[in-house]
């Protein structure tokens, strides 16, 4: 009962101080999932924007920050939605750098040239380990574009295959080989980069 009312007298902060409290987080959030630095800040303002006009629906359920990133999800969902629209299929194609990445995984006849090394890492230490978190955002940094967006909006956000491919306008098919490409790569850079070190 304590905690109910706890959590129903949440207040927001003034307008005024969002920026200062939360600009910073609100950006690396997006800017880590629209990869474009214009992009981001412009999700940022957004997000403002419309906390600004939906300050007096707040209702205390959540933190402040969780509220905000709530609605920049939704315009980062927006901005995806609108982009992928506008995309011809064509440019989703697999590209010879895919190639090049499972070639590097994979023989002729699908055998792999190399097995996972050992990962024995807590995974709960991992979540903590603000280095390992860079290490993997630039992992995802460097895969193709709609890999990445991909691999983000399932891994990350948890978002359902069908919602996926309705953002991107894809079949599920075609999420299931991105997201497949998107583990191998990433599986290799971070055995590179961190497991391996």
């Amino acid at each position: 009962m304590h905690e109910q009312t706890q959590q129903n007298d949440r207040k927001l902060s003034s307008p005024e101080q969002w920026v200062d409290l939360h600009g910073d987080y609100l950006y690396r959030f997006a800017l880590s999932r629209l990869r474009d630095p214009e992009e981001a800040q412009n999700a940022v303002q957004e997000t403002f924007l419309a906390a600004l006009k939906a300050k007096d629906s707040f209702s205390g359920r959540s933190s402040e920050r969780t509220w905000l990133i709530g609605i920049l999800k939704h315009k980062i969902i927006d901005y995806f939605r609108k982009k992928y629209r506008e995309t011809p299929v064509s440019s989703l194609q697999q590209s010879d750098d895919d190639q090049m990445t499972l070639d590097s995984f994979f023989d002729q006849t699908e055998h792999p040239h190399k097995f996972p090394s050992d990962w024995t890492a807590d995974p709960r230490e991992l979540a903590g380990n603000n280095e390992f978190w860079k290490i993997l955002e630039g992992c995802i940094g460097k895969l193709p574009e709609t890999t990445a967006t991909a691999f983000s909006l399932r891994e990350i956000d948890k978002m359902s295959t069908e919602e996926i491919c309705n953002i991107l306008k894809i079949t599920p098919t075609n999420l299931w080989v991105m997201l497949h490409r998107a583990r191998l790569q990433l599986r290799g850079c971070l055995e590179k980069n961190w497991f391996e070190r």
